[in-house]
């Protein structure tokens, strides 16, 4: 299994923005390109990612953390010219869930 530092290495090495949120919704985690797009950037780590939202787009998160919690996986959230956003669920070998990430897929141009 790769170490941490390898797995960071990884996970710094793609383009778009990927935060993780434990089932708390506390941000534990932000790749570089997260931390580049975030407004706070690193400064939102071990903060409660629902205070970064409004509360229609807290209601979405709280909603789908539930249908993890039912053994969901991913949901798509919203889309836009240029890409699709996703949450997915974190769960460790016996399935429980640890916590979700926001995961941003590009689209093609027209």
């Amino acid at each position: 299994m790769p170490d941490a530092p390898l797995l960071a290495a990884i996970l710094d090495s793609l383009p778009e923005p990927i935060l993780v949120a434990d089932t708390d919704h506390i941000i534990r985690y932000m790749n570089r390109a997260a931390i580049a797009h975030y407004s706070g950037g690193e400064t939102l780590l071990g903060t409660s990612l629902l205070d970064c939202h409004n509360p229609r787009s807290q209601q979405i998160i709280l909603e789908v953390v539930e249908e993890f919690r039912a053994g969901a996986d991913e949901r798509f959230i919203s889309e836009n010219a240029g890409r699709r956003m996703y949450m997915r669920a974190v769960r460790d070998a016996s399935g429980r869930l640890l916590g979700y990430y926001e995961r941003y897929e590009r689209r093609a141009e027209p």
